[in-house]
């Protein structure tokens, strides 16, 4: 059961379960006569034969508020591209798949390498910003929602609730970032139990009180990978390219905007999805690759806010990681135990200690490259540095798509 506790520093809007799914429908689609959606689908081709997408996409052909979809379609072949526009011809609202492995967006990802604008190497990073690019240019959306394919627990209520925030005459929020829990026989979700949060708020006790941090605490789930914005928001995102893409995004939504046009919804009563290797034995796979590129996330953020790292500060920063993980740990574990989930200490412990070593090893890239800036520009600095390339991306998608 939800609640209506608001906490931190932005607004929470909570599933109280009191409007069907239609009746939410039924306004979306009266406000998308004036506020046009469209919904981008960053996809590998692999969750084409996966399990989840097929039921993402049925779900999605009920969707009537739609505009158009976006599909942005990572490593796939020639074949596999064709295999692709057979799979997705069979939704209801217009839809284009961006290519990212045809020559003519590689032609396209080589003109911003020669004009020093790279679009950095291929991921999801990359894959969002040039759908982002796509809608931007056709200039048709005035709301834009993402969220992933591999949703396992995917019904369209999730979209309807997502971009409500945004496409609401009666709101004013440009960022909305979804929430849910993370829950099967046990819990889910250890880079956000175990490693963001006490991180948060070691950094926190060691620095003091930055409003950056709380804002970071604020959010139920910081890794959701399901945001809806509005349209002017697009232009100014400079997307990391690296694996710390959802924490990249919140913050540029905290350097840009006000709290109070920014808010979290509850989009989903439960969320499952694959899940990453923990990358015990190598830190540049898995889970410790992706808390490495998000810690250095929060170093270059706090830095930049006057923050002065030194060895020293990793030192203690290690310890007072640990000590708090160790007690959010005997909190879950207490959580486990009184709802009757599966609870593997062991297994717990060894994520923390990868954790606690990415913490390390991402302090000292941070200080042998403090001026890593691994972002891709954004779409304003585009425009105005090749003022014809949204016609070229518009024209290479079309032909594609013939």
């Amino acid at each position: 059961m939800s609640d209506f506790f608001q906490n931190g520093t932005i607004t929470t809007l909570h599933n109280l379960k009191k409007m069907s799914l239609e009746e939410l429908e039924q306004k979306l689609s009266h406000y998308a006569i004036t506020r046009p959606i469209s919904l981008i689908l960053p996809s590998l081709y692999s969750e084409l034969e996966g399990e989840a997408l097929p039921n993402i996409i049925n779900e999605l052909k009920k969707v009537s508020y739609l505009g158009e979809i976006v599909i942005g379609l990572d490593k796939a072949s020639k074949e596999e591209f064709d295999k692709a526009k057979k799979f997705f011809s069979q939704l209801h609202q217009p839809h284009k798949i961006i290519w990212n492995r045809g020559p003519r967006i590689q032609e396209l990802f080589k003109l911003l390498e020669e004009n020093n604008l790279s679009a950095g190497s291929e991921g999801k990073g990359r894959n969002v910003w040039i759908c982002l690019g796509y809608i931007i240019a056709h200039g048709l959306a005035r709301v834009i929602a993402l969220h992933d394919c591999d949703i396992l627990t995917y019904d369209r209520s999730l979209l309807a609730r997502l971009v409500y925030p945004i496409a609401s005459t009666n709101m004013n929020f440009r960022f909305c970032k979804g929430y849910y829990s993370r829950v099967s026989d046990r819990l889910n979700g250890r880079v956000a139990r175990l490693f963001i949060t006490p991180f948060v708020r070691a950094m926190n006790r060691i620095l003091g009180h930055i409003d950056y941090l709380d804002f970071i605490d604020s959010f139920r789930y910081p890794l959701a990978g399901e945001i809806s914005i509005h349209k002017d928001v697009a232009h100014q995102l400079r997307l990391p390219t690296d694996w710390g893409l959802e924490i990249g995004t919140l913050n540029e939504i905290y350097r840009n905007y006000a709290k109070n046009q920014m808010c979290q919804v509850d989009i989903l009563d439960n969320y499952d999805h694959k899940h990453q290797d923990l990358g015990e034995e190598n830190p540049n796979a898995g889970l410790a690759k992706m808390s490495i590129d998000i810690a250095k996330s929060f170093y270059r953020v706090l830095a930049g806010r006057g923050v002065i790292f030194s060895d020293q500060y990793f030192r203690t920063i290690k310890a007072s990681y640990l000590r708090t993980a160790l007690d959010f740990l005997e909190q879950y574990s207490h959580d486990a135990e009184i709802n009757g989930l599966v609870y593997n200490r062991h297994a717990e412990e060894k994520a923390i200690e990868v954790f606690l070593r990415s913490i390390i090893l991402a302090g000292d890239q941070f200080l042998a490259n403090p001026l890593e800036l691994p972002s891709i520009p954004n779409w304003n600095r585009i425009q105005s540095a090749i003022p014809e390339f949204y016609e070229m991306l518009i024209h290479a998608v079309e032909l594609d798509n013939q």
